[in-house]
């Protein structure tokens, strides 16, 4: 059904050895582009491989395009287009032959393979070196013959883990244009598991954040960037630490960024009824802070994964 979820996870836990990659793990990703954040280790590799049926859970559920995966996991295969991580091109291959090749195993009539090949490579740009052997190929090159097979039987549902690995900065550029444009123009749902905060903001219309094996924060990206309030970069003169223990014991919360910048997100109400500004530069007054640059900005991801990650509290 359209407003059904494309990917259901119940209570899901998986565990190498004494590693628990996943920890009862809840989520519902719905139909569209829907990112999968986190940093390397969060167990994204391991969410991905478990719904394709690769990886069995210890305990939970887990549902694809309404098939239980438990049950049905190469029906699930057969509609679903995996793009790895890691190589998975076959040596001696060149590009027409190997994405064919991959339509057949999906079910795909030869014929109607090879035509798929030959449109799907053109649609990520590989159409003028789609007789090459893919061992000649760049790694930007490698990634888009990996979307390719992933393509070429007209899936129901993508899966991209780590799509941007290894390109430079006008490849990646390339590949999340195709990427949005699957989603945004073509209506095809997909899941891109990313560490990268930027390529999920582009892309993605949802998010579901991981951090150590659990799911941090889910749901609609503007949702989850649109708290009712105010943000700020703040860059101050004093006893930083001591200042953001003040700002934080009214009501604001403070995040660091790479810089000397700090990002101040001022709730509803928090200023007691003053400005925003206002409410910053009378702590900044009263606690001897001298306030260097203050100005609105714009709630980001980066805000949602930082407080995300922040509060993500262990299961008992």
């Amino acid at each position: 059904m359209p407003g059904d979820p494309v990917v259901q996870l119940d209570g899901v836990t998986v565990i190498y050895g004494q590693n628990e990659a996943l920890k009862n793990v809840t989520a519902h990703f719905a139909r569209g582009a829907v990112g999968l954040l986190g940093p390397n280790g969060a167990g994204k590799s391991t969410m991905l491989k478990a719904l394709l049926g690769f990886v069995k859970p210890d305990k939970g559920r887990m549902a694809v395009l309404g098939l239980d995966v438990a049950q049905r996991p190469l029906e699930i295969r057969a509609r679903v287009g995996y793009m790895p991580e890691s190589d998975a091109h076959i040596p001696g291959m060149n590009a027409v032959s190997f994405v064919a090749y991959c339509g057949q195993l999906a079910g795909l009539p030869p014929v109607d393979a090879m035509q798929r090949a030959h449109e799907v490579l053109y649609y990520v740009g590989l159409g003028e070196a789609r007789y090459r052997n893919i061992e000649t190929y760049s790694t930007g090159m490698k990634q888009r013959i990996k979307l390719a097979q992933a393509l070429v039987h007209d899936p129901d549902l993508l899966f991209l883990d780590e799509p941007t690995n290894g390109m430079d900065p006008k490849g990646r550029d390339e590949m999340l244009e195709l990427v949005r444009d699957l989603a945004h123009n073509k209506n095809v749902n997909l899941i891109l598991s990313s560490h990268l905060l930027p390529d999920v903001e582009f892309t993605c219309d949802h998010v579901i954040v991981m951090d150590k094996g659990q799911v941090a924060a889910q749901g609609p990206i503007q949702e989850l960037k649109g708290p009712a309030g105010r943000v700020f970069e703040l860059r101050i003169k004093g006893d930083l630490p001591a200042f953001i223990d003040v700002l934080r014991s009214a009501g604001l919360e403070c995040q660091s960024t790479d810089e000397d910048v700090m990002r101040v997100f001022v709730p509803s109400g928090a200023g007691g009824g003053t400005s925003d500004q206002l409410a910053i530069f009378t702590l900044a007054a009263r606690h001897g802070v001298q306030v260097r640059h203050l100005r609105p900005s714009v709630p980001t991801l980066e805000d949602v994964f930082a407080k995300a990650v922040g509060e993500v509290v262990p299961n008992p």
